[in-house]
């Protein structure tokens, strides 16, 4: 007996009661219009979860672009702003000439941005933010986002400014009194316009007084003086200099 014949027809059985299981297929379409549904409802993962088989089927170049697109914003939207700067640097990568790529950047600057951590913490997410926004800003000088990203820009040295500023405070407090001016001058240089300046020039006064360099100690404290009268460090700083 050909057993091969006799087990046909229960494959085909078995196939035919598996099929019957499976809910139906539903087109890409369909799958977009099921995120946009799931999106408006605040569902937020499943809306992700629609949109993800949408740009998974490669139904079409412009659809699964776009269903790139509302994954990363549903990211955003949701607070998750570090899938959504993954997100959104990966359209960048994979659709560097995308007419909404300024539009892309802005949102990747701001995911970044969103992520910043306190001055006293790690600022990569800073020198990413602040990349973006700068790269944005010279490729898309006439964009009506442009003062936006100007006092993006000017935040975001802000914060690398009080990083330095806190890293030198931290020098000179374990009395590393060279590493502290080293950090505090480089604050004060490559960030001129930062609205600490005055307890930088308090520190770095401090510290040239503690290796003795009295000269320069006391030039610095006189800049606070001179810069912000109404300093907080203002009255330490009077002291320092009355003393000899």
């Amino acid at each position: 007996m050909n057993f091969r014949f006799l087990l046909l027809p229960m494959i085909v059985l078995l196939l035919s009661a598996c099929s019957a299981n499976k809910p139906p297929r539903l087109s890409a379409e369909k799958y977009f219009q099921e995120g946009e549904s799931y999106f408006e409802n605040g569902l937020y993962e499943d809306a992700i979860a629609s949109w993800e088989k949408v740009r998974d089927s490669y139904y079409s170049p412009e659809l699964n672009k776009l269903a790139e697109l509302k994954i990363a914003e549903t990211y955003y939207v949701s607070q998750r702003y570090l899938e959504a700067s993954t997100a959104y640097a990966d359209f960048l990568k994979h659709h560097p000439n995308d007419r909404r790529t300024a539009t892309v950047m802005y949102r990747l600057g701001l995911s970044y941005y969103q992520q910043i951590l306190s001055a006293d913490r790690d600022q990569t997410n800073t020198e990413n933010a602040l990349r973006i926004f700068k790269e944005f800003r010279q490729r898309f000088p006439e964009n009506p986002q442009t003062a936006v990203i100007d006092d993006l820009i000017q935040r975001c040295l802000n914060r690398l400014a009080e990083h330095e500023v806190y890293v030198g405070w931290f020098y000179q407090r374990t009395e590393k009194y060279q590493a502290a001016i080293k950090r505090l001058e480089q604050a004060l240089e490559k960030y001129p316009n930062f609205p600490a300046r005055d307890e930088a020039y308090f520190y770095l006064g401090r510290s040239y007084l503690k290796i003795g360099e009295k000269a320069k100690g006391k030039q610095n404290l006189q800049q606070l003086l001179d810069q912000f009268p109404g300093s907080e460090y203002r009255d330490d700083a009077q002291k320092l200099l009355a003393e000899d």
